[in-house]
């Protein structure tokens, strides 16, 4: 795919955006201590946690993944505004990227999501919030990015850059028709090649000079 001008900027939140890995690894070690299971380091899950809960639970839990869930859910409500950070160079980027529509597709619940934009003072920067259980089908799958666009009133083409950190980010963008554009080296998911994305910027600072230039 060419490189195209953005229209719309549509970002993942966790490890795109914002650092909130302490606060998931806490509340995954609540789960795994009440199941016996292995504890979690940061890097665990920040190499290990790719698609929505919904999708991983059941497989890691079997038929108690909603006690699970619930658990879970208690855990990260107590304390994942705590734990919340900017990535280096977000709150740039985004404020370069003020001048197109922009919006969160993430596969953090949803409930969480907006709550966490909100702490950190960023809701002026984003129309549509989608994350999972907002669309039918979370990603890989392509529904919560046309959902957003839904929201915006667009369509997707390659003038929509989808931004994430993941090959299973690159594989949603690339399903929904948009630009996959991959910020960071993705060396927790395989590195760039295996995220194979259209655009790659090595940081969100970057990102930020490419989108003033646009301007």
């Amino acid at each position: 795919m060419p490189d195209v001008r953005p229209t719309v900027l549509l970002y993942d939140w966790d490890n795109t955006l914002v650092d909130g890995w302490a606060g998931i690894t806490a509340a995954l070690n609540a789960v795994f201590t009440a199941f016996d299971k292995p504890l979690w380091r940061v890097e665990d899950t920040r190499n290990r946690v790719r698609v929505s809960l919904r999708e991983s639970f059941p497989v890691m839990f079997g038929d108690a993944w909603w006690r699970a869930r619930d658990l879970f859910y208690a855990t990260l409500t107590e304390q994942h505004l705590d734990h919340i950070q900017p990535m280096p160079g977000a709150a740039e980027a985004l404020a370069a990227g003020n001048a197109w529509p922009q919006g969160v597709v993430s596969n953090k619940d949803g409930g969480f999501l907006r709550r966490e934009v909100a702490h950190l003072g960023w809701s002026d920067h984003f129309g549509p919030l989608i994350g999972a259980g907002d669309a039918p089908i979370d990603k890989p799958d392509p529904a919560p990015i046309f959902l957003a666009l839904q929201q915006l009133g667009r369509a997707p083409d390659p003038s929509v850059w989808y931004l994430g950190d993941t090959a299973l980010d690159m594989q949603a963008a690339r399903a929904a028709g948009v630009t996959a554009v991959l910020v960071g080296d993705a060396a927790h998911d395989g590195g760039v090649a295996r995220a194979a994305p259209h655009r790659h910027f090595t940081s969100a600072y970057s990102l930020a000079d490419e989108l003033r230039a646009f301007t």
